[in-house]
């Protein structure tokens, strides 16, 4: 029912397991368990957190911690979840409602051998057990498995007689002499994209794509025996070209003689992943954000690529109608909630929404969290694990740790909200809307109503409709003579286009060609 762990440090904090169900409360709910159940026995589990040392000398002890060479989690050669960053020093007892009497651990000699034994052994098992989090945490993911390109057996390649030569490339735009890209139709070396943080390349690849069409990029420097890292543009992801020594041979390289020289893209995101993290995408131009705390203020933890689920449920209880269905009737919810709460859909959802809006978790670490000294004082927030189990269950995409669309994960969590409001207030109608499409046929001057039933408004971005037209040209303009002159390319500048401006868009008319006209039995044009 709550988010309080066993190392929750207060003063009566730690975790009541029922001996029976071997269900976890805090001590605000372990009462409330009781009286409804009448279950009398629980293990408290209180740990205090303390750093783990480090033991660097392989002789003495476990060898020192690799580091990942593997975009993944849970495999060999990836980041590992499961490894345990704090030490802890654990009080354990067992509780005796309604009284509250407490048994140490090493007190249990007056019982009957029987039960001593019995009770002991439970207590090892409850210690030793790997819990539903770790459980689920040790999903394996590998953000290394690649598709083959459905170009890789069609690539047509032009025959301009481009022969490139085994090392000394530079970009045929710019000046850059790493992050090149090697495009496997024409042989056009270019630098690859600008990251986040202005370092990359000038986007000079991407762009060639856009005025080109040709497909597949190797990127420089990668280049071995066994292969190399080989970009599709159509695709937007990373590929196998099973005949990536055939398109290289056009070009004059062999791919036996070839030796890496540059990262690897999977090189480049672990780097990034260790030396910048989250936090540092979240950062607006490098300023440093104030952290908040209180009710409303509560962040959630990435589970493993959770940050669609954790956006979209943020977004979800900053409404009125969410909180009033989950948060509010709280305690009916959870009075109410089966043997089973873990598998409630309703007391999920109360629980998170609760961690979110109570202010309760939102409050600054302890020192010994696992923060970097830029994050001081940031919160630990809620790991919502059980709800993430169950709204994934059966799903053949959010039970896995791959990374998701936001927009389908909320389709999806207010179809479950549907499914479980069918007698009572559903929340879900405050995204409700119907649209009322008109189509006219041109030719009959006959039009046609239909109507549908929406949750989402996709809305297009009319460029033209942007406040910052001149900074726009002015940027194109010294983005031009940047490229002329081979220099890096200038800051972006964003459109600033009005939100107003997207719905006119939105419900603009439209042309529609080869529509067929009932009225005509034929083909005729219509305005929608």
């Amino acid at each position: 029912f709550s988010f309080v762990p066993p190392s929750f440090q207060e003063s009566d904090g730690g975790l009541y397991i029922c001996m029976n169900t071997f269900l976890g409360f805090g001590k605000q709910y372990v009462e409330k368990h009781y009286q409804k159940t009448g279950q009398r026995v629980y293990l408290h589990l209180k740990r205090t957190r303390k750093p783990k040392e480090e033991d660097t000398n392989s002789s003495a002890g476990d060898p020192p911690r690799k580091k990942p060479t593997r975009l993944a989690i849970g495999v060999e050669g990836g980041f590992d979840i499961t490894e345990e960053k704090f030490e802890y020093d654990e009080d354990v007892k067992i509780v005796i409602f309604p009284d509250h009497l407490d048994i140490p651990r090493d007190g249990l000699e007056g019982l009957p051998d029987m039960v001593k034994d019995r009770i002991a052994s439970a207590i090892e098992a409850i210690l030793t057990a790997d819990s539903a989090s770790r459980k689920q945490e040790v999903q394996a993911w590998d953000g290394e498995v690649r598709r083959v390109s459905k170009h890789a057996f069609s690539l047509q390649q032009l025959q301009n007689d481009v022969r490139i030569p085994p090392c000394g490339w530079k970009c045929s735009k710019c000046d850059m002499k790493e992050n090149l890209w090697l495009n496997m139709t024409d042989g056009a070396i270019l630098c690859g994209r600008r990251y986040f943080d202005g370092s990359g390349g000038n986007n000079h690849a991407v762009e060639h794509y856009r005025e080109t069409g040709y497909p597949l990029a190797v990127k420089l420097g990668t280049i071995t025996p066994d292969g190399a890292d080989v970009y599709s543009y159509d695709e937007d992801d990373m590929v196998l070209d099973p005949n990536l020594a055939e398109h290289l041979a056009h070009f004059g390289i062999d791919m036996l003689k070839m030796q890496k020289t540059d990262k690897t893209m999977t090189e480049l995101e672990i780097d990034m992943n260790q030396r910048i993290g989250e936090w540092e995408l979240i950062q607006e131009s490098g300023v440093q954000l104030k952290p908040l705390y209180g009710p409303g203020y509560t962040g959630i933890r990435n589970l493993g690529n959770s940050c669609y689920l954790n956006s979209v449920m943020q977004v979800l209880f900053s409404i009125p109608d969410f909180q009033r269905k989950y948060v509010d009737k709280l305690e009916k919810i959870f009075q109410s909630a089966p043997s089973d709460p873990t598998q409630d859909f309703s007391t999920q959802v109360a629980k998170l929404g609760h961690g979110l809006l109570s202010g309760e978790y939102s409050r600054p670490a302890s020192a010994d969290g696992e923060q970097q000294p830029d994050q001081k004082g940031m919160q630990n927030g809620i790991a919502p694990r059980m709800f993430k189990s169950l709204i994934g269950k059966g799903h053949p995409e959010f039970s896995t740790n791959r990374q998701q669309d936001a927009q389908e994960f909320f389709l999806h969590f207010i179809n479950m909200v549907e499914r479980n409001c069918r007698s009572s207030e559903n929340p879900n109608e405050v995204f409700r809307f119907l649209v009322e499409e008109k189509l006219k046929c041109l030719a009959t001057e006959k039009v046609k109503y239909t109507q549908r039933v929406d949750y989402i408004m996709q809305l297009p971005v009319p460029m033209d409709a942007a406040l910052n037209k001149d900074e726009l040209l002015e940027y194109e303009e010294k983005k031009r003579q940047a490229e002329e002159e081979k220099q890096p390319l200038p800051e972006l500048v964003r459109a600033k286009v009005p939100f107003s401006s997207c719905l006119e868009a939105y419900g603009a008319p439209e042309q529609v060609d080869d529509f067929w006209s009932t009225a005509l039995q034929a083909k005729s044009v219509a305005l929608k």
